[in-house]
């Protein structure tokens, strides 16, 4: 490996690691909540300084993540370690919030056919909610990260143009989120295509 190449190379990388949540959400056999505090407490053990540990989404809808409240109260604070929550409504928001959560994240997708599908509403629709929560979380201290899943592929509509990412991030932008993630949410973007969106976004 080239001094050039590692020259070019950041200095900082920050990890933000949602396994607590996107990883154990899909699993079919239900984990015990001692377990899933655990699981966090070990990643922050090996370092991690941002972890999403649940979700405040319907317990009907997910029952893995139904325990997020006493999930969070097991967790004992650590000054260098941030722990979010993603939260689908106003009525998560609230439940966020009084099991004293400090840091949440919002989703929207830059594909209307995977909105649809995944939150059952437009692109439009989404941004309007986040502009009903978003002063709320600032009233109650709360961190905000916003996700744009499918930035780069989408699963039903194929490659995303950067055009159709720039007005999200800057419509999230505008609603004062803290930071914005750009998904690969199938794991399809190529390194170019991560350039040019960057850019574009930049």
């Amino acid at each position: 490996m080239s001094s050039r190449f590692l020259a070019q190379l950041p200095r900082f990388v920050r990890v933000v690691e949602v396994g607590p949540r996107d990883g154990l959400q899909n699993e079919a056999r239900l984990i015990a909540t001692e377990d899933k505090a655990r699981f966090v407490e070990m990643l922050a053990d090996a370092g991690y300084q941002d972890i999403e540990v649940s979700s405040f989404v319907s317990p009907a809808r997910v029952p893995q993540l139904a325990d997020a409240a006493e999930v969070f109260a097991r967790l004992a604070p650590r000054p260098d370690v941030r722990y979010w929550a993603l939260v689908p409504n106003e009525k998560g928001l609230e439940r966020a919030h009084a099991a004293g959560v400090k840091a949440i994240a919002l989703f929207t997708a830059a594909s209307e056919t995977f909105t649809q599908k995944n939150i059952g509403m437009s692109i439009a629709e989404s941004l309007a909610r986040f502009q009903n929560m978003t002063p709320i979380a600032r009233a109650y201290g709360m961190r905000v990260r916003a996700y744009v899943s499918t930035a780069f592929v989408c699963p039903y509509e194929g490659v995303i143009a950067p055009e159709q990412v720039t007005p999200i991030v800057r419509a999230l932008a505008d609603l004062g989120a803290d930071e914005i993630s750009l998904g690969d949410t199938i794991g399809r973007a190529a390194p170019d295509q991560v350039a040019r969106l960057i850019e574009a976004v930049l």
